[in-house]
């Protein structure tokens, strides 16, 4: 599949492989309809939902991993797409261009194009577990805490505690 191509859950699903420094497993949750992650991202657990392509706090890990990060609108050249990103990130000795619907979109599109270049392969729908940039399945995740809520990435949401005795 295109990178160029990638949109809600499989952008969410190849953001999160693009991550082998932060990602520790990938699973769905809500029947399948939403990547959850665990992993730690620089001393912060997170344990839960990973919907960067609907939310800046998620996609803030991208962010925070780019050297120099250029983005703009181009509603007014009439492009197919109103969003274009030129960006370098860390761990990444080249700079790609992306576009998209949004501005996040767009970096996220230009995040993955970094590690996996121009063409992915078809998402897994299983849980897995990272190693490196490859995957490998995994025969259930791990147990998890509540992830009805949105995770933070300050640990408050996803925390695994035993009850007081």
């Amino acid at each position: 599949m295109n990178v160029a191509d990638l949109t809600g859950l499989e952008l969410d699903y190849w953001v999160a492989r693009s991550l082998p420094d932060f990602v520790r497993e990938i699973y769905f949750t809500d029947s399948g309809e939403t990547v959850a992650v665990r992993g730690n991202d620089r001393g912060k657990p997170w344990d839960g939902r990973f919907e960067p392509s609907t939310s800046w706090e998620a996609a803030g890990v991208v962010l925070d991993r780019a050297r120099r990060v250029e983005l703009r609108e181009l509603r007014e050249r009439g492009e197919s797409e109103p969003a274009f990103c030129v960006a370098e990130f860390v761990g990444s000795h080249h700079v790609v261009e992306a576009s998209g619907a949004t501005t996040r979109e767009a970096l996220l599109r230009a995040f993955v194009k970094s590690r996996f270049g121009d063409v992915v392969e078809a998402m897994l729908r299983q849980p897995q577990a990272l190693t490196g940039i490859d995957s490998e399945l995994a025969a259930e995740p791990s147990d998890v805490g509540d992830v009805e809520d949105l995770p933070r990435p300050d640990a408050q949401i996803g925390d695994i505690g035993s009850p007081p005795r």
